[in-house]
């Protein structure tokens, strides 16, 4: 079969591999349809985050049943999506079905090889069938729809909020859906590349340019100096961090969903504002699969390509032969990416009920 591998750091080749080994006796082949890049890739990628070379990276990928173990509840034919993180089910976290704290965890794309890849071999337990509604291309974006909506819901929320997201990329956009979907009556997204902000004013949110206004004043004055109800920070930066908590209202809530690059410190006037104010600070990690039907991932194919779009966050749809030219240009870019998905099996790149 055919794959995108990082040989070594920096270096990503499109060749020949062989067919994946079966992961257990209650597993499927799966025929990868659409993968998606991630940030995470990156780091990956080009800054030595491999935990091993050479690896076919990619955990946010759907596809089709292509075979089956005698007994399943899956068919040959079947579209599907994966739920990349492959648990121990032994230590205690598994034990409550919180998977994404399990001490001895496997991840497709980072720990083992993934979904830059024609097949994968995926225990039942991880997959999850794509609704008819649902696009086989649009449902790569699962996983971080489902890492957003994880975060979203660890706020507690009566409807009618004002909410901010810091970060206009798709996991800060996909979190503005979800606070919007829960019931927030206004939701602003803060970023400083217009291209992203015309994409969330597009799609009906409030925007701020970071690059031109100070945020958290801005925050103050559309909410008449009370702030926000609830900040969430996508970016991952230190400044960002400390803006999300300087948006907040008395009472408000936090969320710290984007992954953290550098140091994060808080001068004592700024400490003092937390704890006067009472803000709740959350942090969030991952999703959740369990318990069935109203898990993160269930809720995010109830709801994907309806209420919740991610069409408009795609910006390219590549081939997976492109594999390293694009990579490379979204490391150094050269272009304006947003979300990248590799159309890797042409006959199920759109779903025969959608063509969008």
């Amino acid at each position: 079969m055919k794959a995108l591998v990082l040989a070594k750091n920096g270096v990503l080749e499109y060749g020949d591999v062989d067919m994946p080994e079966r992961y257990s006796e209650r597993s499927c082949l799966i025929r990868t349809a659409a993968a998606g890049i991630c940030g995470s890739d990156m780091h990956r990628a080009f800054e030595n985050g491999a935990y091993h070379h050479p690896l076919v990276m990619g955990h946010e990928f759907s596809g089709v049943v292509e075979e089956a173990f005698e007994g399943s509840r899956y068919e040959p034919g079947q579209r599907v999506v994966v739920f990349p993180l492959l648990p121990c089910r032994k230590c205690r976290a598994c034990s409550t079905g919180d998977y994404a704290q399990c001490s001895s965890y496997d991840y497709y794309g980072s720990r083992r090889d993934g979904g830059f890849a024609e097949y994968v071999s995926v225990p039942e337990e991880n997959l999850f069938p794509l609704p008819g509604h649902v696009n086989i291309v649009h449902a790569a974006m699962t996983e971080p729809c489902a890492v957003a909506l994880h975060g979203v819901r660890k706020f507690r929320m009566e409807g009618g909020e004002t909410a901010v997201v810091f970060g206009g990329g798709p996991i800060g956009n996909m979190a503005a859906q979800w606070l919007r979907i829960r019931g927030c009556r206004r939701v602003v997204v803060i970023d400083i590349d217009e291209r992203k902000l015309r994409i969330a004013s597009s799609m009906g949110f409030d925007v701020v340019n970071a690059g031109r206004v100070d945020p958290v004043k801005e925050i103050g004055a559309v909410t008449d100096g009370e702030g926000a109800d609830l900040a969430v920070e996508a970016c991952g930066l230190p400044l960002t961090y400390l803006q999300a908590v300087k948006s907040a209202a008395r009472f408000g809530q936090v969320l710290f969903l984007g992954n953290l690059s550098g140091t994060f410190t808080m001068d004592d006037v700024d400490f003092t504002d937390v704890l006067r104010n009472e803000l709740v600070l959350r942090g969030t990690w991952n999703s959740k699969i369990v318990p069935s039907g109203s898990d993160d991932w269930s809720v995010v194919l109830a709801y994907m390509d309806r209420e919740l779009q991610v069409a408009p966050l795609i910006s390219h749809t590549p081939r997976l032969s492109e594999g390293a030219s694009i990579f490379n240009s979204v490391y150094k870019r050269e272009e304006f990416y947003s979300k990248v998905i590799f159309v890797i099996d042409d006959s199920n790149e759109l779903n025969p009920r959608e063509a969008s």
